[in-house]
């Protein structure tokens, strides 16, 4: 029998309700760090296939989300570790079918286009709605090293929009 979990409203559910829960924003986080929908839910599919062997006890509804993200952010960065990967997936193409609404695709484009290292970052701020503190936690690295790279990704991402939203 599967280990029930809590939801975000405090009731329990299992496994599929985490997925529920918590699937569409996985899939946005690993399609912007990987550039490829396949390989993005590769990614969700492993991590929920990691929390199905690792039955956490979960703190808190926030606990549960910080784990899932921290576990797919790690199957993300394997996944540019394995050099079969990094020779037959090209990263830099275009993905067609993505979880975004057509009013963000320029915005997905312009991350997309960012270092993978601005890209967690800059997803965990603004999607997420992750404070800088909590972003240093979930990928282990300073705090201001997180204020660094989301001052960068602002700049960097400015510098693509130019023009594009200048009637908005």
């Amino acid at each position: 029998m599967e280990k029930p979990f809590i939801s975000e409203c405090g009731e329990t559910m299992d496994l599929a309700g985490l997925l529920e829960e918590h699937g569409d924003h996985l899939l946005r986080l690993c399609t912007l760090y990987l550039g490829d929908r396949s390989q993005a839910e590769d990614a969700v599919q492993d991590a929920f296939l990691r929390c199905l062997e690792k039955a956490p006890d979960f703190e808190s509804p926030a606990h549960a989300r910080a784990w899932l993200l921290r576990v797919t952010i790690n199957r993300c960065k394997s996944f540019f570790r394995s050099a079969w990967q990094r020779k037959t997936t090209g990263l830099e193409d275009d993905f067609p079918d993505t979880p975004f609404t057509p009013d963000e695709t320029a915005v997905v484009e312009a991350v997309n286009r960012l270092p993978k290292k601005y890209r967690q970052v800059i997803y965990l701020y603004y999607i997420e709605g992750y404070a800088t503190g909590e972003i240093a936690a979930i990928l282990e690295m300073p705090q201001n090293t997180v204020l660094s790279q989301l001052a960068r990704a602002r700049k960097l991402l400015k510098t693509a929009l130019k023009g594009e939203f200048d009637d908005v």
